[in-house]
Formats: C-alpha cells, structure tokens, sequence
C-alpha cells in the first residue's frame, strides 16, 4: 500500500514539477511559507503516521486549515489560523475498532506588524476547543497558551519557527490535565518557477507524560513543493516524509505530509 501512495505522488510532483505561470510564482511560495503573510489561504494537510500503537497499524489525520488575516490598523495586522483536524485512529486495544472522527480544534490569533523589519514577527493566544467527536481523538479539555512565529526571509531562503504551549483550564476533570508544548522550525529554499525545497518537521513535548521517556516527539526530514495553477485559482502542493528519531512508546515510527494549499492572493 505504502509504495502505491510513494507512486502516486511522485507522478503528481512530476506533473506539478512541469507546470510554470507568471514570473511572481516564487514570490508567493514565499508568501506561503510565511505563517503571517497577508494572504488568504485554505491548506489541506493530510499526516500519513505509520506504525502507530501495540498493533503498528497506520494513522491519518487530515488538518483542514483556514488562514484569515484582518487588517487591524496601518501598523498592525491580525492573522488567524484555525485548525480541524479529521483523525482515522487505528485501536489500540483489542476490544476497540478503527475510530474516524473530527478532534479538537486549534485556534490561533496573531499580531503582527504589517510593515515588518529584517526578522518577521507575530504574537498571540493559542486556544484548544474540546470539538472531538470520539473520547478516544480529543482530550475533553479546554486549553490555552501563548503562541508566537518568527521568520526571516534571505533572497532565496525564507526560514524561522512557530512555537506554543497549551495549559489546560477546564473540562472533564476527570481526565488528565494538559501541558503540551510544540515547536515547528522551518528552512525553505526557493527556486524562480515557484518550486522550492522545505523542511518543516513538528517537535512535540508532553510535559505531563508518564513515563518521561514518553514525552518527546522528534521528526527529521523534509521533502518539495510547487506553486501552480489550476484554472485561475494559484495552489501551493507540498511532499515531505518525517522519520521520528525520538517517539513515545505508542508513537508513529515515520510518517508522509501531502498537503494542496487553495491561495487567494490580493489583486
């Protein structure tokens, strides 16, 4: 199964490979990989995570991501990110069946300046709601943190980080609290035909995991992107495979990001 997937998207990077529009097609990849950019965008982020729980069985998750930037003022900008993700969770016990559902949602606000200096900035709330349609794909807690991106762009590269950490504040307290702490670098080397090179893996920590052997997640990997254009309408497509060099006990051993970004750049 997992070799028919590596040849379906290594044919679909082919293709998009092939494609070239307008000369600016490297100037908004850059605009994508800029966490706070003034661009209206909706990415669908789809984590393949192999060899999840006692059973080593495969996991999905399915990110559907909509950014919304406000324009504040003449200094400021606003940059909202709301993320739904929909998980197919493998069981992890031999009672349970394979559970799809939504999970909880992740809503982020950034301030940002709108006429930003060499380094590019924004600060704000992260806010876990407890959406999860299944006990076993949320935490049933409410969660709140700071939330803060920081990037610079350097002719052909654009790199910096996103980083948060939730504390949980209420919800079924009967559950164990939240301390989540997550940390996104990422490095992006950008061609003129809007195909370029990233890395953009996800470090976790469980603050609250027990045992502490369990609380670090750390991928290392990356993989390409492409902007084309389908109609008039610019998308952003994007492979990388991660291999987890530091997982919890349950945890994926590595896994496969596919992700089609819709753009609505300003005209």
């Amino acid at each position: 199964m997992r070799y028919r997937i590596f040849t379906v998207m290594l044919f679909l990077l082919s293709f998009i490979a092939s494609i070239s529009f307008a000369s600016n097609a490297e100037e908004l990849a850059k605009a994508t990989q800029n966490p706070v950019s003034d661009l209206i965008s909706v990415p669908f982020q789809n984590n393949i995570e192999f060899r999840v729980g006692p059973y080593k069985k495969t996991q999905n998750i399915l990110n559907i991501q909509p950014v919304w930037p406000f324009r504040l003022n003449n200094r400021w900008n606003i940059i909202t990110r709301t993320i739904f993700p929909l998980i197919s969770r493998p069981a992890f016990y031999s009672t349970e069946n394979r559970t799809f559902g939504l999970g909880d949602t992740l809503f982020t606000a950034f301030l940002s300046p709108k006429k930003p200096g060499a380094f590019i900035w924004g600060l704000g709330p992260a806010i876990l709601i407890p959406t999860a349609t299944d006990k076993t794909l949320g935490s049933e807690k409410w969660g709140l943190g700071p939330s803060a991106v920081v990037l610079s762009m350097q002719g052909s590269w654009v790199y910096g980080a996103l980083i948060n950490n939730l504390w949980s504040f209420a919800g079924n307290y009967s559950k164990d609290p939240i301390n989540l702490f997550t940390l996104q670098p990422f490095i992006n080397y950008n061609f003129n035909s809007g195909l370029y090179l990233t890395s953009s893996p996800i470090i976790t920590a469980n603050w609250k995991a027990d045992p502490s052997s369990n609380r670090w997640v750390v991928p290392i990997g990356g993989g390409i992107g492409k902007i084309f254009k389908l109609g008039n309408l610019p998308i952003n497509a994007q492979i990388q495979g991660f291999y987890h060099i530091i997982r919890s006990e349950l945890g994926a051993h590595w896994s496969l990001r596919l992700q089609l970004q819709l753009l609505f750049p300003k005209t």
